[in-house]
């Protein structure tokens, strides 16, 4: 019997029996339709209105009103994507089968985990774009800070939120945090120069509601700042997906004992029962 209870989410409703053969929880988002196999987030209390920008959040939002209690019921509470997964050993073969994936992917936490109490993803380094890239962004805040130049340790999180989500944004939302994260979460963007990617995280359900008590209020009080009007550009629209993505890491890195294991990258669209 499994101690996890896996959701993976997706926009496609043709991935339905897809990932029920994975032993995971479908979760639908965005517009499509869905049948009733499909945990929803526009149901009951929700933001799904938000959804293109806070991505998975909305599904989160809604665990957080609606699902909690089904949660606790599990010791283990997971979030994959259709073409994101979760396995114990990298590996860098692309060329699965549907049957080779499954039993690939993550199903069980094994009992030598069972210490921890969170898994999230391999660190993913943000000062290790082509130097163009940056110059492209912004050749501005280069020209302004040399360092940059030659001093991959200065690209920090703040340096690559600020190139690619809006010079100054970072600032504004942290200043919105409650005062007992506020200064630790500015240190942890000005001094780190990875963070744990894609929105996704496992943990002992004890500890879902306490990470929702500190970010839904947060990302909420960042919409009196961003609003959703002039959003304008992937970098902006998801503004609140890529402020809670960076928080998840600072968050769970602080508050829990975490191991972390690699995303495998395979979009199930592609592959046959």
């Amino acid at each position: 019997m499994t101690n996890l209870r896996m959701h993976c989410l997706t926009l496609n409703p043709e991935h339905l029996e897809k990932i029920k053969k994975l032993d995971y929880l479908p979760v639908g988002l965005g517009n499509n339709s869905f049948n009733k196999e499909w945990l929803r987030d526009n149901t009951e209390k929700n933001i799904s209105i938000k959804n293109e920008n806070y991505g998975e959040y909305t599904f989160h939002y809604w665990i957080w009103k609606n699902n909690l209690q089904s949660v606790k019921n599990s010791q283990w509470v997971g979030f994959c994507q259709y073409r994101k997964f979760w396995i114990e050993k990298k590996i860098k073969n692309d060329n699965f089968t549907f049957d080779e994936l499954n039993k690939l992917v993550l199903k069980k936490i094994p009992e030598k985990y069972s210490e921890y109490e969170s898994i999230i993803g391999e660190p993913f380094y943000v000062n290790q774009f082509r130097f163009s890239k940056f110059v492209k962004r912004n050749l501005k805040k280069m020209i302004l800070s040399p360092s940059l130049f030659f001093n991959k340790k200065k690209r920090t999180l703040k340096f690559h939120f600020d190139m690619w989500h809006g010079d100054g944004n970072l600032n504004k939302a942290i200043k919105l945090l409650d005062k007992n994260d506020r200064s630790d979460f500015d240190d942890f963007m000005n001094t780190n120069i990875s963070f744990n990617p894609h929105n996704m995280f496992i943990c002992k359900s004890e500890i879902l509601h306490r990470y929702y008590e500190s970010i839904f209020p947060w990302l909420e009080r960042c919409e009196s700042e961003f609003g959703f009007d002039n959003l304008k550009g992937f970098g902006l629209k998801r503004i609140y997906g890529f402020l809670a993505e960076r928080y998840l890491s600072y968050w769970f890195q602080k508050n829990t004992k975490y191991l972390t294991l690699p995303i495998y990258f395979k979009d199930i669209t592609s592959l046959n029962l």
